[in-house]
């Protein structure tokens, strides 16, 4: 755990900008090995096709530079003047973390982020969700659920090493996007210790329960999530074991409107 807290206190890489003219930049957390991490990567997925539905490119010049953040539990790494976007707190850094005085708040993922903005003097507009939950819509007829097993487990990152070998139904988060979606739609019922596991299998009426195997992952961002996209302190009930987790089944379903956050999202910044 020491190590994983050390990692964010490191002294921040300078910024090196991407293009040599004005632009858009969004910040997408990878792994420091260089994988790809199939829910942290839905940042940048979702947001080249929210503009692409536009005409618009992460890649066009603009008249001012920006910064965005959007998928992911990166509060802490947004700096002065940077633009919100259904991003969340993440619970197990430390809260000296976040040193941002002025944001631009569009939607952030649940309430218990905006209560975290709201003690720090931020007006926070009244819009959640997490913009995975938008892959539906904006890939509509790309992805289909096929229901042919009975279950899945979709693992947070953290929690590949503790996985005993073989075990069954494993989808992992290394793979592509597209690769990860498609295999979730084959599930009858998505156990899941990757908060974007259960959200695709969620958004696409999959019943979905979060499975709690280590200690790693701060039950912050789950709940975050979960009352952000209309579900109450009541039903966050999570599994302790995949075996759990196929006995209590789904959660109680979305009760989610995606259109105000889709609408939340800062066209402007591209003119």
């Amino acid at each position: 755990m020491f190590k994983r807290l050390a990692a964010y206190l490191e002294p921040a890489v300078e910024y090196k900008p991407r293009l040599p003219f004005p632009y858009v930049d969004l910040y997408n957390w990878m792994p420091s090995d260089g994988r790809v991490n199939f829910g942290d990567h839905l940042a940048e997925i979702v947001t080249r096709q929210v503009l692409a539905l536009q005409g618009l490119s992460l890649d066009q010049q603009v008249s001012k530079s920006a910064r965005l953040l959007a998928i992911g539990s990166v509060l802490q790494y947004s700096a002065d003047d940077d633009h919100i976007w259904g991003t969340g707190w993440n619970g197990k850094v430390p809260e000296v973390m976040f040193k941002s005085r002025r944001l631009n708040l569009h939607a952030v993922r649940g309430p218990l982020t905006a209560e975290f903005l709201q003690r720090r003097g931020f007006a926070v507009p009244d819009i959640y969700g997490d913009p995975a939950l938008l892959v539906p819509h904006l890939f509509s007829g790309r992805f289909t659920p096929n229901p042919s097993r009975d279950y899945v487990f979709v693992p947070n990152l953290h929690d590949l090493s503790i996985l005993p070998p073989n075990t069954p139904h494993v989808i992992l988060p290394l793979q592509g996007w597209n690769r990860v979606i498609e295999q979730i739609l084959q599930a009858k019922l998505v156990l899941a210790s990757s908060l974007h596991g259960l959200i695709i299998a969620e958004a696409y009426g999959i019943p979905a329960r979060y499975v709690r195997l280590s200690q790693t992952e701060d039950p912050f961002k789950y709940n975050d999530y979960y009352l952000g996209s209309g579900r109450v302190e009541a039903e966050l009930q999570f599994a302790s074991s995949i075996d759990e987790g196929k006995e209590m089944g789904g959660m109680p379903g979305l009760r989610f409107d995606y259109r105000p956050l889709l609408n939340a999202f800062p066209y402007y910044l591209w003119d």
